[in-house]
């Protein structure tokens, strides 16, 4: 008899209630004693189930009959909307052509990969874009200031008429995703980080996404984590919750969150970090990203904020008077830091990302106001991070110092903001 697994670590994975595919991962199995499993039906997410490991995966009919009971409500829903019969209890109908997932595939979508001396993390991204299932598609590589041909020779060696390689000497990520949006060609424009791992509907999805509404200018999407194997992955995937877990469409204008029913209040609105999505999983109107100037290259990764990039065109996209769309449809999976030295290097910037985009914010008379009176209330919500990351975490404690580096990164931020402005002018271009 096979003695159960005895490994602190989670396997993640997903499974398609309608037995399309089996039990699925990107990480293969290890010594596990925990899966989390993403159930799915004709592609969109319906939550998690976490079940003890059994075996080399979770059973299928376990998990059927588990998520029956967890998610009754959003698989009947789901059916309908198709023009299924209810959920009897037995196989799940294959997808019709009426599936609210299903997306006409029309208009040219650009994928957009910014990436630097990492070859081997952008030869398995790539691998898993070539699997995308959107016919109408390119893919824009962007190597952010190489000190060596690496990426090059990956691209070349794909060998996809699909995937341009482009140079952008200037570093930064922002530099980088700027250089993307020149480059492309399509009306839809998506970024991705090498160091994820797409699902093959991810393009459908994000399209999903911006037919919900006639003036959506963005959608980001869930980013799932691909796997926990130790204290740094397990901290990460329980601080990032807000947008690796949610699993319910979301809609923001600038109002705030728009569901069925009346404007969700929310006082922080629109300076709330987390609740839109993340930059490793977003994509824009082309034109309208243009109209607002592309990305800010005063902050982002390879800058000295090292983040905020995103809330920052976020926030920006929400004040122009377009609409948001969390469209958890969209799905990528991400490889969180797994080592303690590269968490904490990652919760700094966490830290100085914020804080210098709200530096910015201050800077600016239009959204010096709006900010000054949120305040307070920003300041009490982060000192609840502790507990609510705690609450996550009920088997382990959080590893030494991750929320200092996080603090320490905040306090940090305002000056490094204004630095980076001063190199931007220095090389003539000022803050976007």
């Amino acid at each position: 008899m096979t003695a159960p697994p005895t490994g602190r670590g989670i396997w993640c994975g997903e499974w398609e209630m309608s037995g399309e595919r089996g039990v699925e991962a990107v990480r293969p199995r290890g010594d596990e004693a925990r899966a989390r499993v993403l159930v799915r039906l004709h592609g969109e997410p319906l939550g998690y189930l976490t079940v003890p490991m059994e075996g080399t995966a979770p059973r299928a009919g376990d998990l059927a009959r588990a998520a029956r009971r967890q998610f009754a409500d959003r698989i009947a829903g789901h059916l309908a909307a198709e023009g299924l019969p209810a959920d009897g209890g037995g196989a799940v109908p294959p997808a019709l052509p009426s599936c609210p997932n299903h997306v006409v595939a029309d208009d040219l979508v650009t994928v957009v990969v910014c990436t630097r001396n990492r070859p081997a993390a952008l030869a398995a991204c790539l691998d898993r874009l070539r699997q995308l299932t959107y016919p109408h598609l390119e893919v824009v590589v962007v190597d952010n200031a190489p000190s060596d041909d690496g990426t090059r020779r990956v691209v070349s060696a794909a060998a996809d008429g699909r995937v341009r390689y482009v140079v952008e000497p200037r570093p930064g990520l922002s530099c980088a995703r700027n250089r993307g949006l020149a480059e492309a060609r399509g009306r839809w424009l998506a970024y991705t980080d090498d160091d994820v791992a797409v699902d093959p509907g991810w393009v459908e999805g994000l399209v999903r996404g911006f037919r919900r509404r006639g003036d959506v200018g963005c959608v980001t999407g869930l980013v799932a984590t691909a796997g926990i194997s130790g204290p740094a992955e397990e901290y990460f995937d329980a601080r990032a919750a807000s947008w690796s877990t949610r699993c319910e469409p979301l809609v923001f204008d600038r109002r705030g969150q728009v569901a069925t029913g009346p404007v969700a209040a929310d006082p922080l609105h629109p300076y709330s970090p987390g609740i839109f999505g993340t930059g490793a999983n977003v994509a824009f109107d082309r034109a309208v990203l243009r109209q607002l100037g592309g990305f800010d290259e005063a902050l982002g990764a390879g800058t000295r904020t090292r983040g905020g990039e995103d809330l920052d065109v976020f926030v920006r996209m929400l004040r122009s008077g377009r609409t948001l769309v969390y469209e958890p449809a969209a799905l990528v999976w991400h490889h969180h830091r797994a080592d303690h030295a590269a968490l904490l290097t990652q919760m700094f910037g966490y830290g100085t990302g914020l804080s210098a985009f709200l530096t910015k914010c201050l800077l600016q008379p239009d959204t010096r106001r709006e900010l000054l009176g949120r305040i307070p209330l920003g300041l009490r919500r982060m000192a609840g991070i502790r507990a609510q990351t705690r609450e996550r975490l009920p088997d382990a404690a959080a590893p030494r110092g991750a929320l200092l580096r996080e603090l320490l990164g905040v306090a940090a931020g305002p000056a490094l903001y204004l630095r980076s402005r001063r190199d931007l002018h220095a090389r003539g271009r000022g803050p976007r």
